[in-house]
């Protein structure tokens, strides 16, 4: 039967698996604000819609944005768009 004792080191609870507390995700938990469409910002106003910032991000905004500072990721593919059209 000495090939199934266990040596001191295992006598620890690394057999459980262990999970991360998820919580639903509002926006406000890495502490950035995002770029996102001004119109989709209303829609969600209106409806309590989740909206996807250009980052790829998904939420309900319910926080003041001038708080935080601009996701890079977000403010890096802002800067990679194309300008708008000037009118004539």
């Amino acid at each position: 039967m000495g090939i199934f004792r266990r040596s001191p080191a295992q006598d620890t609870d690394t057999d459980l698996l262990t999970r991360p507390d998820l919580k639903p995700d509002d926006g406000d938990h890495d502490r950035f604000a995002h770029y996102v469409k001004k119109e989709k910002i209303l829609q969600s106003a209106m409806s309590g819609k989740e909206v996807k910032a250009l980052c790829g991000k998904k939420w309900i905004p319910s926080r003041d944005p001038e708080r935080f500072p601009i996701c890079p990721v977000c403010k890096e593919i802002y800067a990679g768009l194309s300008p708008a059209p000037e009118d004539k």
